[in-house]
């Protein structure tokens, strides 16, 4: 009889664990999403590059192998599914450095060089594909910095400086000129992240003394005001249980709602609905968990995420993310 019992235990057991395994495996079946690998990028693997988009086109520049600092420009074709190599960025190489898109140019500055925190800032004219200096970024040198543009105006804030910072400054393009704007009012940080949905500017995540940060921003350039949104810890019950918490992540907004994804390296993703305030987490990057990764938007309905590093591997490879389609592995 024991050892009757001790049989319809470990069957009753390994029926449980088995039940369990299906339930996690249905989970990450009903995730929504789809993974699409596109031309691996032609430079060298890097991670903690700077982007805009101008067109179809995403630029890529600067960044760290590893090994050395860059200082290249490449751009990718969206719709040939291709890269060109462009004029090289003038300033000196660098990692984590900033940028954003401002009426048809591109602008780069801020970063590190492997020994000293930078405050220079250029612009990049794709018709001419050349690069001139612009006046300096008025606040303190640094990295790990966003930078982002919406509703016209651009502006470059947070990051660090030997101090964790909260501070945002407006470039002008008119008269090449930066002014302090109203302050941001979450926490410091550096290495968040900022994604655009109608002329709103979202922005969270990033680390302050080894913490990473859950508050989550909105910031609207009409009336220099930001207003929190739900923390990423929040514990309600009528959305998915939270893990969004992270420095290094990488974001875009496609079709009206903004995705965070990567950071640390991770793969999961969670896609934001602006109009509930709910997060839902969608199918993980089908390419390695990376940090320090780069993810663009082009036309508001295409979104990207490429290079980035996991521990002492650099990436080269680049992901488009078909959030309405199911996970398919055969497309890759």
């Amino acid at each position: 009889m024991k050892h009757l019992k001790k049989g319809i235990f470990l069957s009753t057991l390994l029926i449980s664990l088995i039940s369990i395994s299906c339930s996690n495996n249905d989970d990450e079946d009903d995730k929504l999403g789809n993974w699409i690998k596109k031309s691996a990028f032609d430079g060298p693997a890097r991670s903690s590059a700077t982007s805009f988009v101008i067109g179809i086109y995403a630029y890529v520049t600067t960044g760290y192998t590893g090994d050395e600092y860059l200082n290249d420009l490449w751009a990718y074709n969206s719709s040939g599914d291709y890269w060109e190599q462009k004029a090289d960025f003038i300033g000196i190489a660098r990692s984590s450095g900033s940028g954003f898109e401002l009426d048809g140019k591109g602008y780069v500055g801020l970063g590190y060089d492997g020994t000293n925190k930078l405050k220079d800032f250029y612009q990049y004219n794709p018709d001419t594909n050349t690069w001139i200096q612009k006046t300096d970024f008025a606040g303190t040198a640094r990295y790990g910095a966003v930078g982002f543009q919406v509703g016209g105006k651009a502006f470059l804030g947070t990051g660090y400086d030997g101090n964790y910072l909260k501070d945002f400054y407006q470039y002008n393009a008119t008269d090449n000129s930066w002014i302090q704007v109203n302050g941001f009012s979450g926490n410091k940080r550096r290495n968040a992240t900022v994604f655009v949905i109608n002329d709103i500017a979202y922005l969270g995540t990033g680390i302050n003394s080894g913490v990473n940060q859950s508050d989550f921003w909105a910031f609207d350039p009409r009336t220099d005001v930001w207003t929190r949104k739900r923390d990423f810890d929040d514990d309600e019950e009528d959305h998915d249980t939270y893990s969004i918490k992270r420095s290094n992540a990488s974001s875009f907004a496609i079709n009206g709602l903004g995705y965070i994804s990567c950071g640390e390296s991770s793969k999961t993703i969670w896609e934001y609905n602006p109009n509930t305030d709910i997060w839902t987490e969608k199918t993980p990057l089908e390419g390695s968990g990376r940090s320090d990764a780069i993810g663009v938007t082009i036309n508001e309905e295409r979104a990207f995420i490429m290079l980035g590093k996991s521990g002492t591997s650099y990436f080269d490879d680049v992901w488009e993310f078909k959030p309405n389609q199911e996970q398919n592995d055969d497309d890759n």
